[in-house]
């Protein structure tokens, strides 16, 4: 609980003993060059001290990372008629996409960035889908997303039924043929409100049991490792697949 009210606002103890230590680095720094830029062409303009990033690794790459590239992947190679995005990042997974082909992208928060590729809806998909919504496309996604239906966090209604209801009007869009890309938290069933939902890996697939083929179950474990191709019929589900707090990703399709 302290570690989260310290995160609220925007207190990091690691980094603030980084930041100490990177301070003396600076002013050491910041001496050296001074004594060998007397004769150089460049004014001394305001001085913006990083005192973090020289202990860092070049880039952090974790499970948003992976599931970016991986469903980016696949949807590439699938090549349907219309992509639909449900609740992804317009600065992640949506963005990539964005490279190759156009997007519609559907968020229950107001985006008014202008964006080459995507076309934004506001939608909130607890509430019954628009008509022209209903067997809309042969490709829509929702990544790390579901988990957080009804908790509220993003001003949504609460709602403890809020992944249900979500799920099911997401899967009433995709047109018999269509794939559903599907990314969530997995581990032992809990909730840790009101940040998101962590789902066994069994409910997963439990979901797509009845009207739907899984084609593709993806794992990234608790290391960050990335495991494209698991047994979801295996025992290892029950465990799953190792993870407390891992991502499952499924690529359904909808059966006629």
């Amino acid at each position: 609980m302290l570690r989260s009210i310290f995160r609220n606002a925007g207190i990091n103890p690691h980094q603030v003993v980084s930041s100490i230590r990177g301070w003396q680095r600076y002013l050491r720094d910041r001496t050296v060059y001074l004594k060998q830029s007397k004769n150089n062409d460049f004014l001394w303009g305001t001085e913006l001290p990083m005192l973090n990033e020289w202990n860092e690794s070049s880039g952090s790459l974790g499970h948003y990372f992976y599931q970016d590239q991986l469903v980016a992947r696949w949807v590439h190679e699938a090549m349907p008629e219309r992509h639909i995005d449900v609740g992804s990042r317009l600065d992640g997974f949506i963005g990539t996409l964005s490279v190759f082909r156009h997007v519609d992208a559907i968020d229950i928060r107001p985006n008014s960035a202008s964006v080459h590729n995507v076309t934004f809806h506001q939608m909130d998909l607890m509430e019954e889908v628009p008509l022209g919504w209903q067997a809309a496309t042969d490709s829509l996604s929702c990544l790390h997303t579901i988990e957080h239906f009804g908790l509220g966090r993003f001003g949504d209604t609460i709602d403890c039924k809020g992944h249900l209801k979500g799920l099911g009007h997401m899967m009433s869009m995709v047109k018999p043929g269509g794939i559903f890309y599907l990314s969530t938290p997995i581990g032992p069933q809990r909730i840790e409100f009101n940040a998101h939902r962590i789902f066994a890996a069994q409910t997963l697939i439990d979901w797509f049991t009845l009207g739907w083929n899984i084609e593709s179950f993806a794992v990234i474990d608790d290391r960050n490792c990335i495991h494209e191709s698991v047994d979801w019929r295996s025992g290892d589900a029950a465990n799953h697949f190792g993870c407390q707090t891992g991502l499952g990703i499924i690529a359904a399709r909808k059966l006629p």
